[in-house]
């Protein structure tokens, strides 16, 4: 990373602070309204938490709504992700909702409203040495994978989308990947991740901020769309 870009990232930094706190002022009756529809439509916590790595493969606790059901099975049946969602979990996440208590991140400075997308610790295995480059930065709210349809992209793919951001970080990608975010938010395009697709996953165990890799095949439903 050159030193113009390192000056950029303290300017960043700077700037998620000041946008953080201006946003929980302005969207907190939001904020509020959604809370209270997850705790008065079914029974578990208002916010889901989730361990992530974040830069230099810190561990962290993610933040987001609520958006599934706490009950994983129903008569003896194991229920899909699909039957587990509540009506206000695809409202929040249709319009990135969801996302908003991820604003606390920022604010603690484990995440920044724009960088490479923090996947699960379970795909730690999966790095090669030149994808561990997304490492060297905070995990962003949206991402330059996130713009070019994530949906839809293999793991190879997005890996080597956050390889080309940390290389060009700066203010004109940060730019066009805020008003692109903008405007797949507003058009309620889907911007969140589903499932890796086709991939054996890797279980991690973890002992404070550090993980165990154990290679597995589970793949455990989560009430996460990332």
């Amino acid at each position: 990373m050159t030193k113009r870009q390192k000056s950029y990232l303290v300017f960043k930094r700077i700037c998620d602070i000041v946008l953080t706190v201006l946003l929980l002022i302005v969207l907190s009756p939001v904020i509020l309204i959604a809370a209270i529809w997850v705790k008065l439509e079914s029974k578990g916590p208002v916010i889901f938490k989730q361990r992530r790595p974040g830069k230099h493969k810190k561990i962290f606790t993610m933040y987001k709504f609520r958006s599934m059901r706490v009950e994983t099975e129903k008569d003896g049946r194991a229920l899909s992700d699909e039957q587990r969602m509540t009506t206000s979990g695809k409202v929040l996440r249709k319009t990135s909702i969801d996302e908003l208590p991820q604003l606390w991140n920022i604010l603690k400075g484990e995440m920044s409203f724009i960088g490479p997308r923090p996947f699960l610790i379970n795909d730690l295995g999966l790095y090669t040495e030149e994808q561990m480059i997304r490492f060297e930065v905070l995990p962003g709210i949206s991402s330059w994978t996130a713009i070019h349809g994530r949906n839809n992209l293999t793991y190879e793919e997005k890996f080597n989308y956050e390889i080309y951001y940390v290389k060009n970080i700066g203010l004109k990608i940060d730019l066009k990947i805020f008003f692109k975010t903008i405007w797949l938010v507003l058009s309620c395009k889907e911007v969140d991740d589903k499932e890796h697709k086709n991939l054996p996953r890797i279980a991690a165990n973890i002992v404070g901020d550090e993980c165990v890799i154990i290679a597995s095949n589970d793949r455990r439903n989560s009430d996460t769309s990332l």
